[in-house]
């Protein structure tokens, strides 16, 4: 039987996971500073309406995202981003709380690009070979060419068995990725008059656990591990679908 599937938020939306106490505490202490200091005007401590402060959380995630591609969660700091960007440390500190909060907000942003990756090959595909070609085409493409992305959320969910505060988001991921790979799985076999074989998050930890293997192959400069990966792809799918 299909699952329902929830709508997939924007990415925008993915970046407003912070507390509504944030910009009010900052709203607070501006106004703080205006007791402070009486010569400035109403004016300069207004502040942006909730779409824009989030509209500019997401741009920011998304510059931050080649350097926390680079350097990882443990080496990455809210100064050294801003040295690798165009944007100043004081910036990234207004938007961001701290390092937790921009990183958070960095994979959320590419994460709800990454589950409807697939979904126009599950519209198109009229047979089950259809789908397969095109799943693993659009596999191929990500794993080449946005391996860095894909170590910084293993990177990211390693860190939330110790991070509590990586728990929730990371939860929230995996959970619309889970979703993504059923959507996949539940096509494929419909298109063959079938059901999926296992449970949603069987299929999710096969599918992620043979993914994250050779990724790990494949930045480690095996030339065999891509080629492998959907070679085990094409010969799995049919026996779970």
């Amino acid at each position: 039987m299909m699952r329902s599937i929830p709508p997939i938020a924007s990415a925008i939306s993915a970046c407003s996971g912070w507390s509504p106490d944030t910009q009010d505490a900052r709203f607070r202490m501006t106004q703080t500073a205006v007791i402070d200091n009486p010569t400035q005007t109403n004016k300069s401590v207004r502040q942006p309406p909730a779409d824009k402060f989030h509209a500019r959380r997401a741009e920011l995630a998304e510059a931050a995202l080649e350097t926390l591609g680079e350097l990882g969660y443990a080496r990455t700091s809210l100064r050294e981003i801003a040295q690798k960007s165009e944007f100043t440390h004081g910036v990234l500190h207004y938007y961001f709380t701290d390092k937790l909060d921009l990183i958070t907000c960095s994979i959320r942003h590419y994460k709800a690009k990454c589950v409807t990756r697939y979904d126009a090959v599950i519209a198109s595909a009229q047979t089950r070979e259809e789908l397969l070609e095109g799943f693993i085409d659009r596999l191929s493409e990500t794993i080449r060419e946005e391996p860095r992305m894909h170590c910084l959320w293993y990177d990211l969910r390693s860190q939330a068995l110790f991070e509590d505060g990586f728990r929730g988001d990371v939860a929230e991921i995996d959970h619309n990725l889970e979703d993504m790979v059923w959507r996949i799985m539940s096509r494929y076999a419909e298109l063959g008059g079938r059901e999926p074989m296992i449970s949603s998050s069987a299929l999710y930890a096969l599918f992620d656990g043979l993914f994250q293997q050779y990724l790990l192959r494949h930045v480690s400069n095996d030339p065999d591990a891509v080629p492998e990966l959907l070679q085990e792809v094409r010969r799995l799918m049919p026996m779970v679908g």
